[in-house]
């Protein structure tokens, strides 16, 4: 008897095509779990440098995060959520870092847009003059700015100008008494008024410390953080300090760990799944063999290590194989993310050799744990039985597969109902739970489904011909090889519907709210944001009904109570006009409350956010404003289009000083001819409006497309991968069909029908667990049935059959050509 590893070597040597398929499965597996991780990684540890604050060392700013805390003690855990807008901090911190041992210098900064119709750009930067001590900036010609001057940038204006600047505290005219060395749309006015020109008296974004001589950073940065100890705020030094002056790096982080973290995590266990089944197909399909060795006296430890040596000589070659193509896939990914704008320019992927040790191991425990189990049965046969066994399939699943995998299905059927019962973020997360069960489901249940749907959709075939009738009889008693595709079309199916059409539906829903509910004449938006006198301007126009201004933010809400606490996103506009004004140009369909009395601390919020939140009108509803401060509004009105216009509706002076812009994104305007505001900005219709494209909503769509483009396409990959596995191994059967008379037509045809009897099979049961999935959740957060876009579906359907068909024909051809020209 040969060693276990020459056996092992014997078997790759002479059944390749059984191998090829295990190699190829271990492959993408390594592969996804690899990018994966390589992307949660570098969400976990990105960081940008600092640009503007590089030659300040130590930057004190206030948290840019509000934290979900749960559990007490040892058990408390923190969750950090990334504010909408900048949280500040008080400018007078400036003085006590000052006075810290080691600081030369301590200035507060601003940072705000400015308008500016008569220079060039129409959108400048403003800036205190006191960030020149950090930044570097001269002035070339002139001087630094006071009370009601300003620096401009070259070639803007010269000295001695008067020019019109437009900033959250309103439109006036400044002196120019300089020009500063510095290219581009930037402006520096004198610190006692950047504060109130940016809209936040008294706050600072930031207070950039300047290290006295022979200070390093660290010893400044201990000094700063002793002196404005118990202040609240967070003391910054090294690429830390870019995070400061990057905003959009902690939601960055979010998309990069949602991707890495949340739709890894559901990857890998898919790709781990299916390439089990892969291995495990491939070890059963040698039943025979072992089943020999066996009978030659082989002992059960023989063949147990035979096929851990297998495992070993594949698993860490596929594994390594896996690695470049899986740095590839997350590399164009991530530059993908850059592109859209999702990730900042300056933030790096970071590779290193956990995740792809990781992926490796993944692929070496999948190939270990499914073989040892697929092997343990020809291993403990005694060896008179052995060879019967391995002649005939075994019918019915191991019973604590079949336990695992009812428990599954009850739980994936109970979170359905828990799903129709919820709302919004609930329902979506309940969703989530369910899609994951069934799909274990699956899993487990594989064989069990794949013999009752063979049972189910072979009963028309058994009319069709022999071809037909042959193909449903085939695919009734070789249940387990049908299983081993079906599961992952399943799989695919499955998951890819339920991503790609709750993003569909969220978006139609969402379109057809804005269409119903924008009752307006006119739309005027302007890229640079609106002039602070443009409601009133568009009021004076002849025939204007009524006209309200929309600055458009974000809120954060605290959901749920105890360990199931959560902060939500929600969608602000912050509107200037009355609650009667408001109706005028938009229908927001009012269920409960009225708008009438909307303004000050009193704000109407959408249904979904209602049930999520528990509040109803009367009650008062905690939330953070953009910035982080603490609100607790009164609910005046619960109202049904929010996903369309706004999930909450609130006066946009409660907005002032809590957002970095001051300018109105768009003003709604009811009656009046459209040439008169083309003065303020782009007019448009409500209908041209409402079908505007959404950079959000584009990049959502894309992230969701992509996701379900790697995950269905390693799923796919994986069912091609097993049918060509499955006709490679009946190669002695399709021989002798082609012996005893059938055509190579006719044995094409059976193959034929039987991959469409699989891949129909995949194709209605994974629709079935999206379905189960989707009409809940967008029940919960859009009141409606799911939008499902025929033609992508069709799409769907016609991969998953034009792949089964392909993957059978052309290795079916390939064994019957090969025996002809024998």
């Amino acid at each position: 008897m040969r060693r276990p590893t020459g056996l092992a070597r014997a078997a790759i040597r002479f059944k390749p095509a059984s191998f090829a398929g295990t190699f190829l499965a271990l492959l993408m597996c390594a592969l996804i779990v690899s990018a994966c991780g390589i992307l949660l990684e570098t969400g976990l540890r990105a960081s940008v440098p600092p640009v503007r604050y590089a030659n300040a060392p130590v930057i004190v700013a206030a948290d840019q995060y509000e934290y979900v805390v749960t559990g007490s003690g040892e058990d408390e855990e923190r969750e950090a959520v990334p504010l909408p807008d900048t949280a500040r901090l008080d400018a007078g911190l400036a003085a006590k870092a000052a006075s810290a041992p080691g600081a030369a210098a301590a200035v507060a900064d601003y940072t705000f847009p400015v308008r500016a119709a008569t220079l060039p750009g129409g959108v400048l930067t403003g800036h205190g003059w006191g960030s020149h001590l950090f930044t570097g900036v001269t002035v070339t010609a002139g001087a630094a700015p006071g009370d009601g001057e300003v620096v401009l940038g070259r070639n803007a204006a010269a000295v001695g100008d008067t020019v019109t600047l437009e900033t959250a505290s309103g439109r006036r005219e400044f002196r120019v008494s300089g020009v500063a060395g510095a290219d581009g749309p930037l402006a520096w006015f004198a610190d006692g008024q950047a504060a109130t020109l940016a809209g936040h008296p008294g706050r600072a974004d930031a207070i950039a410390v300047l290290p006295a001589p022979g200070t390093d950073a660290a010893e400044l940065a201990a000094s700063v953080t002793a002196a404005l100890a118990g202040s609240g705020v967070r003391v910054h030094a090294g690429d830390d300090r870019g995070a400061v002056e990057d905003p959009g790096l902690g939601y960055a982080k979010e998309t990069l760990f949602g991707i890495g973290g949340s739709f890894g995590g559901i990857a890998a266990i898919v790709a781990v799944f299916t390439a089990a089944a892969t291995v495990a197909l491939s070890v059963s399909q040698r039943a025979r063999e072992f089943a020999l060795l066996r009978a030659v006296g082989a002992t059960p430890r023989q063949i147990r290590r035979a096929v851990a040596a297998e495992a070993l000589l594949i698993a860490p070659p596929a594994g390594i194989a896996g690695l470049l193509p899986g740095l590839g896939l997350a590399m164009w990914w991530f530059e993908q993310l850059r592109d859209r704008g999702a990730v900042p320019a300056a933030v790096q992927l970071h590779i290193s050799a956990m995740p792809l040790l990781i992926a490796v191991a993944a692929g070496l425990l999948t190939a270990l744990g499914p073989g040892w189990m697929a092997g343990r049965r020809p291993a403990r046969t005694r060896p008179g039985q052995a060879l019967a066994d391995a002649s005939a399939e075994r019918l019915r699943p191991g019973g604590a597969r079949t336990v695992l995998g009812l428990a599954a299905l009850a739980g994936g059927l109970a979170l359905t109902g828990v799903s129709a019962r919820s709302a919004g973020d609930d329902a979506a997360g309940a969703a989530l739970g369910v899609v994951m069960l069934f799909m274990l489901a699956v899993g487990l249940l594989g064989p069990l489904l794949a013999r009752l749907s063979a049972g189910l959709f072979g009963l028309p075939l058994r009319g069709g011909g022999p071809a037909a009738g042959l193909a449903a009889a085939n695919s009734r008693t070789n249940a387990r090889r049908l299983a081993s595709a079906f599961t992952p079309i399943v799989l695919a199916m499955a998951f890819a519907s339920t991503l790609v059409f709750m993003h569909t539906s969220e978006n139609h829903a969402a379109g057809k709210q804005l269409r119903a509910g924008l009752t307006a004449d006119h739309v005027v938006t302007n890229p640079a944001g609106l002039a602070a006198d443009a409601r009133s301007e568009a009021a004076r126009t002849p025939g204007v009904e009524a006209v309200v201004a929309v600055l458009d933010t974000q809120v954060l809400v605290p959901i749920g109570a105890g360990e199931f606490t959560s902060l939500r996103g929600a969608s602000v506009q912050g509107i200037t006009g009355s609650g009667a004004e408001l109706a005028e140009v938009q229908d927001l369909d009012v269920r409960e409350g009225s708008l009438d009395a909307l303004g000050g601390d009193r704000i109407a919020i959408d249904t979904t956010l209602a049930t999520a939140a528990g509040r109803g009108v009367g009650d008062r509803l905690p939330l953070y404003l953009p910035d982080g401060t603490r609100a607790s509004p009164e609910i005046i009105a619960v109202y049904g289009r929010g996903l369309g216009l706004g999930t909450v509706t609130m006066d946009r002076a409660s907005l002032a000083g809590h957002v970095t812009s001051g300018f109105d994104d768009a003003l709604l305007v009811r009656g009046g001819p459209a040439e008169p505001l083309t003065a303020l900005g782009t007019v448009t219709g409500a209908a041209g409006y409402a079908s505007r494209p959404s950079p959000d909503a584009e990049l959502g769509a894309w992230t969701t497309n992509t996701m379900a483009a790697v995950l269905g396409g390693f799923a796919a990959i994986a069912a091609v991968n097993t049918l060509v596995m499955t006709v490679l191994d009946r190669r002695r059967e399709l021989r002798m069909l082609h012996l005893v008379g059938s055509t190579r037509r006719q044995i094409l045809t059976m193959l034929h029908w039987e991959s469409l009897l699989v891949s129909l099979a995949g194709v209605i049961l994974g629709s079935a667990i999206a379905a189960a999935t989707l009409f809940p959740m967008m029940r919960g957060t859009t009141g409606e049935a799911p939008y499902i876009p025929l033609l992508t579906y069709g799409s769907f359907t016609a991969a998953a059959i034009g792949l089964a068909l392909l993957a059978v024909t052309l290795p079916a051809r390939a064994v019957l050509r090969r025996r002809r020209s024998g």
